[in-house]
């Protein structure tokens, strides 16, 4: 899947969510990159790293990103979108993190 961040496109090899399960119990560097539609907020409960959240447009800009840290009751996004892709922060997606500009120790690069 092709998104549009900071004007530049990043292609996500993504899997699309069968449920609400999302990266809850899973494995840090086995994780996959889940997508959800029609989702407007998400938890992290039973999630044992940090990840983060892209809120993508129906054009899949991203117009929002946020690094979730476990346990968190809700993350959300102000700005209105129609889909949501978790991202496990691990050496498997480095490249992936890296051009959103997060470091794989879960800190934003740019700020």
């Amino acid at each position: 899947m092709e998104i549009i961040y900071n004007k530049k496109k990043i292609e996500i090899p993504i899997k699309k969510s069968l449920g609400i399960r999302g990266l809850m119990f899973r494995r840090k560097n086995n994780a996959p990159i889940l997508l959800f539609e029609n989702v407007g907020a998400l938890h992290s409960f039973f999630v044992f790293f940090p990840f983060i959240a892209l809120w993508l447009d129906k054009n899949n800009n991203v117009v929002d990103l946020k690094i979730v840290k476990p346990f968190t009751l809700i993350v959300k996004s102000e700005k209105k979108s129609k889909k949501i892709i978790e991202i496990s922060i691990n050496k498997y997606h480095d490249d992936i993190c890296y051009s959103l500009g997060v470091s794989r120790r879960g800190k934003h690069l740019n700020r």
